[in-house]
């Protein structure tokens, strides 16, 4: 075995080690509106689950040196966004959102993604999507860096409505060969589903 002390290599080193290592991600594509109206739209596979009661999902959106991106900004002032799962449908429009766009442009419009309105928050989400989240904003946390620069904002969202396509989901439960959804590796590299096996699981 290798052994190497994360705190003596660079945090590029260090970043190319995690996310070599914690293989497949699943990828939310998140939407946000600015205090202007403009919908913004980025990938994240800093992507999870956080507990079911409520339903909550964490997204851990990278700053760069210390200021927010688009959709931590956007989330903190708002309140609301949605979170969509990536498949392979549209997986080379959700790459395309991952442009640096000024934060008048949009990145939605920039990929051809189609708006649809949501129920219960005032954020659009992307048609395209067989799955997506409406949100609203339980807390933001920076974390990382420096109290005065941080890494990161983690944000918690607590799911307000589901939207479903009616060919991923049956009586309760999303079937994940339809659903095909898209992972991330390291680097420019992606991941299909792949094969399923069962375990079960000792009581």
């Amino acid at each position: 075995m290798i052994s190497i002390d994360p705190s003596a290599q660079s945090d590029r080193d260090n970043y190319k080690l995690l996310i070599g290592s914690i293989i497949p991600r699943p990828v939310a594509f998140v939407t946000t509106l600015s205090n202007n109206g403009v919908l913004n739209g980025a990938p994240y596979s800093y992507f999870n689950i956080v507990t079911t009661n409520p339903p909550l999902i964490s997204i851990s959106v990278q700053r760069k040196n210390g200021i927010q991106k688009d959709t931590a900004r956007n989330a903190v002032e708002v309140g609301e966004f949605v979170v969509h799962i990536s498949d392979e449908s549209y997986i080379q429009q959700i790459n395309e959102t991952a442009a640096s766009l000024p934060p008048d442009q949009s990145e939605v419009l920039l990929a051809g993604l189609t708006p649809v309105e949501s129920d219960e928050i005032a954020v659009p989400g992307i048609a395209e999507a067989s799955i997506r989240m409406e949100c609203l904003l339980e807390h933001c946390i920076p974390l990382g860096g420096t109290k005065e620069s941080p890494a990161t904002d983690l944000l918690i969202g607590r799911v307000v409505c589901f939207h479903m396509d009616e060919s991923v989901y049956h009586d309760g439960y999303i079937d994940p060969e339809r659903l095909k959804p898209v992972s991330r590796l390291a680097g420019n590299s992606y991941a299909k589903l792949g094969e399923i096996f069962s375990l079960e699981r000792p009581e």
